[in-house]
């Protein structure tokens, strides 16, 4: 069987439910063992049943709303591949605008700078700010974590890219107590309890979808007060949240920050803010 009849019966199965052809071609490029692009670039003869029954059933799944990320184990994130599956939250195309304002910051800081990434998760933003600033900038990147699940792809995404993260296996509300820092980057949980979300998030950790509920903003609160403990003053908080959420944030911010800002996302949506600790 050609790949290409293989792909084209995905990619049919995927449009009935409007799911992108690109995911098609992911998985089924997956499975060749494969780079996407490598797909189109020459004629592929499939002669193993088990990649045809295997695509074909990785195909179900993502109909029934099976992230393609968790079906191939692989979540591109700036300018590394992640591992990733269930327990942990996807990384996000979003969550790339403010690793880039981080980076763009760090300029402000003299060395060496110590950076705690709350929430790590999978490791995008605390392992790309390590490895985009190596041989440039000294800086000491903390992940902490508490959710023994995504632990595991926390520690596997090290060891994947070789980079010097330290790891912290405790909740946001205790760990690092008596430490201060130059930077805190955090992705809480952040959507109302009570949010309708779509089926792909259903398959993700309510733990690191949910904030509280309401207006969501338990877990970002908590986050915030684990901020304002850990930096510096002149310190930098960089903090995701919803298209909703910026007012409260600024709002929960003002007291104990200065220099608030609030940044949009590649959908020109509020997605991020920006403060410095007085």
């Amino acid at each position: 069987m050609k790949a290409k009849e293989l792909l084209d019966f995905g990619k049919s199965q995927l449009a009935g439910k409007d799911i992108s052809p690109v995911d098609a071609e992911l998985i089924l490029a997956h499975f060749l063992g494969i780079n996407r692009l490598e797909l189109h670039a020459k004629e592929i003869e499939i002669s193993d049943d088990l990649v045809i029954d295997s695509f074909k059933h990785a195909v179900s799944e993502r109909l029934e709303g099976k992230p393609t990320q968790y079906i191939t184990g692989i979540a591109p994130f700036r300018y590394l591949e992640y591992e990733v599956g269930p327990g942990v939250l996807i990384p996000r195309p979003e969550t790339e605008i403010m690793v880039d304002e981080v980076l763009h910051q760090l300029s402000k800081f003299t060395e060496p700078v110590s950076i705690v990434d709350l929430g790590s998760g999978a490791g995008g933003i605390a392992i790309s700010i390590a490895t985009e600033t190596f041989g440039k900038k000294d800086v000491n990147v903390v992940a902490v974590e508490k959710s023994k699940d995504a632990l595991k792809w926390l520690h596997r995404n090290i060891a994947k890219h070789e980079v010097n993260v330290r790891v912290v296996e405790e909740g946001v509300e205790t760990a690092l107590m008596g430490v201060k820092c130059d930077v805190v980057v955090a992705n809480p949980p952040y959507l109302p309890d009570d949010q309708v979300i779509p089926i792909e998030l259903k398959f993700e950790p309510d733990l690191a979808l949910f904030g509280g509920k309401g207006d969501g903003m338990a877990a970002p609160k908590e986050f915030i007060k684990a901020a304002t403990r850990l930096l510096k003053s002149g310190g930098l908080l960089a903090m995701e949240h919803n298209e909703v959420q910026g007012p409260l944030i600024k709002k929960e911010l003002s007291l104990n920050y200065e220099e608030i800002a609030t940044y949009q996302d590649l959908n020109e949506r509020p997605r991020f803010t920006i403060a410095r600790r007085k």
